[in-house]
C-alpha cells in the first residue's frame, strides 16, 4: 500500500473530491484525520469509511481561523504524535463578473483558499520538519492556470497556491519534505452535476478528452504524491484536466 502507517490531514475532506482523496488514502493505509467546517459532515465521512474498517476519526476546524486551524493541529497530534501528509483541499467559490463582486466576497474566498492554505500549512510544517519527513498536496485548480470570467477571486486564490506551492517546496526540501500542487479542471461533483446542460455541453467543449473528470482519477494522484514512490518529486503542479489547460 502506498502510504502505509502514515497519518494523513485532509481539510475540507468530507465530500466531493476531498472525501475521494480521504477514501484513497485510508484505502492505501493511511491514519485519517478528515478536517471540515462543517463537524457534522465530518462524522457522516468518517462513519462511512470507519464501517469498512479504516482508521479516520473527524475534526472541526475553520481552516481561515489561525486559531481554529492550531486547536485542529493539536488535537490530530494528541491522537496521532505525528502528521505525516497534509493535503490542503478545503475551499469555496463565490462567484462575480469584476463590476459586480464585493470586497465581502474577494475577500472570503481569499481567506479560506489562499490564507486557509498559509494557516494550515505553516503550522503542520512544524511538526514535519522535526520528523524530517513529510508529504503536502496543495489542491489548486485549473482556473487558477488559465482563468474563468467570472471567477476573479476563486481564480486569483488558487493561482496564490500555485506560487505558494513553489515557494516553499524550495525551503523544505532539504528536510525531506516534498510540496506539490494538483490543479483538477472540471470534475463531475454535486455541482457540476447541477449546471444547466447546455452550460455542461459548452464546458466540454473545452476539454480535448470531451468529459469531465472524476473525482478518483484526481484522487489517485495525490495518493501517489503522497507516498514514498513520490520522494524526488517537487514543487511541480499536475494538471487533472483532460488537456483543457494546454
Amino acid at each position: 500500500m502506498l502510504v502505509e502507517g502514515k497519518v494523513a490531514l485532509v481539510t475540507g475532506g468530507a465530500r466531493g473530491i476531498g472525501f475521494a482523496i480521504t477514501e484513497k488514502l485510508a484505502a492505501e493505509g493511511a491514519r485519517l484525520a478528515i478536517c471540515d467546517i462543517n463537524i457534522e459532515s465530518a462524522k457522516k465521512a468518517a462513519a462511512q469509511l470507519k464501517d469498512r474498517g479504516f482508521d479516520v476519526e473527524a475534526f472541526q476546524a475553520d481552516v481561515s481561523d489561525p486559531d481554529s486551524v492550531s486547536n485542529l493541529v493539536k488535537e490530530v497530534l494528541s491522537l496521532h504524535s505525528r502528521i505525516d501528509i497534509l493535503v490542503n483541499n478545503a475551499g469555496i467559490n463565490d462567484d462575480a463578473l469584476l463590476l459586480r463582486m464585493s470586497e465581502e466576497q474577494w475577500n472570503r474566498v481569499i481567506q479560506v483558499n489562499l490564507t486557509g492554505v498559509f494557516h494550515c500549512t505553516k503550522l503542520v510544517a512544524k511538526t514535519m520538519l522535526k520528523q524530517r519527513w513529510g508529504r503536502i498536496v496543495n489542491i489548486a485548480s485549473i482556473v487558477g492556470v488559465v482563468g474563468n470570467p467570472g471567477q476573479a477571486n476563486y481564480a486569483a486564490s488558487k493561482a496564490g497556491i500555485i506560487g505558494f506551492t513553489k515557494s516553499i517546496a524550495g525551503e523544505f526540501a532539504s528536510r525531506n519534505i516534498t510540496v506539490n500542487a494538483v490543479a483538477p479542471g472540471f470534475i463531475m461533483t454535486d455541482m457540476t452535476e447541477r449546471l444547466p446542460d447546455e452550460v455542461k455541453q459548452a464546458l466540454l467543449q473545452r476539454i480535448p478528452v470531451a468529459r469531465f473528470g472524476k473525482v478518483e482519477e484526481v484522487a489517485e494522484v495525490v495518493a501517489f504524491l503522497a507516498s514514498d514512490a513520490a520522494g524526488y518529486i517537487t514543487r511541480q503542479v499536475i494538471q487533472v484536466d483532460g488537456g483543457m489547460g494546454i
